[in-house]
């Protein structure tokens, strides 16, 4: 049975250097550079080995600024049949519930759909809400660090099989549903020139706008985040020293390091 699958995905900061503005308590991007999130293209991955697999299309999705374009591009190289990139002034500094809705509004433009799926979490804040958030905004299943899938003959159904820390679990899942893969569970393809020239040539990328969404300005961006930063402290800057050993015995070497880490208020049990 052919898939028709949305992956959705971010463009973050390609640094772990970040500037926090301290009147909204959001990233400054401007002057970064960025990319695709990493744990994102397991998900693109994850989504062409079932187009691979069963046929059907592969849409990605963005929030993001218009920079993103070049992201999008980038995945449509991999192999993403198209992509659409949301952008409005009025989504910036949107947190993770604000973001789902965006998400999610634009997720039901595409329906009918078979499956939605995510990265496990982002470089840039690590909360892992988006996947469930964008969920419940849907009111559909939903499931966690999926590193297979597969679909029962003539069923509906998808089964996918999960990884914890100590055990691997199998579920299944009607469709359509959401998913978020396992970070590192892939190894995402390589761009190819082919792809690469239809991403330049042909317009497959689309740009929506909350003209056409038509969103209330109070439930998306800042105005829409409930998630408040009262305070950001900068984590300070820790010297480094220099020392060395003198000498060859390693028994007077380990006291010797034990002597420093003391010094230095490591608690040495």
């Amino acid at each position: 049975m052919p898939l028709d699958i949305v992956v959705c995905v971010k463009w973050v900061p390609n640094t772990q250097i970040v500037n926090i503005d301290p009147r909204t308590g959001t990233l400054i991007r401007e002057g970064v550079p960025s990319i695709i999130n990493p744990h994102d293209l397991n998900a693109v991955e994850f989504g062409l080995t079932l187009k691979d697999s069963y046929g059907g299309r592969l849409t990605a999705i963005a929030m993001s600024p218009p920079s993103a374009k070049a992201g999008l591009e980038f995945l449509i190289g991999m192999g993403v049949d198209r992509a659409i990139l949301i952008t409005d002034r009025v989504f910036a500094g949107a947190d993770t519930l604000a973001t789902s809705y965006v998400l999610a509004k634009a997720i039901e433009r595409l329906m009918p759909t078979d499956l939605i799926i995510f990265g496990q979490e982002t470089i840039d804040s690590s909360t892992a809400h988006i996947c469930a958030q964008t969920a419940s905004w849907l009111k559909l299943p939903y499931i966690y660090y999926v590193i297979d899938a597969r679909l029962e003959d003539g069923k509906k159904n998808i089964v996918v099989k999960r990884v914890l820390e100590r055990k691997i679990e199998v579920f299944e899942l009607p469709l359509p549903c959401l998913m978020a893969i396992a970070m590192k569970s892939n190894v995402p393809r390589p761009v190819t020139l082919s792809n690469k020239i239809k991403a330049k040539m042909e317009n497959l990328i689309e740009v929506w706008n909350n003209e056409m969404l038509k969103l209330n300005i109070n439930c998306v961006g800042l105005k829409g985040s409930p998630t408040v930063v009262s305070k950001s402290i900068p984590t300070p800057v820790v010297p480094r020293k220099k020392l060395k050993f003198e000498g060859t015995d390693p028994i007077e070497a380990a006291r010797w390091l034990l002597d420093r880490l003391a010094e230095e208020g490591v608690r040495v049990i």
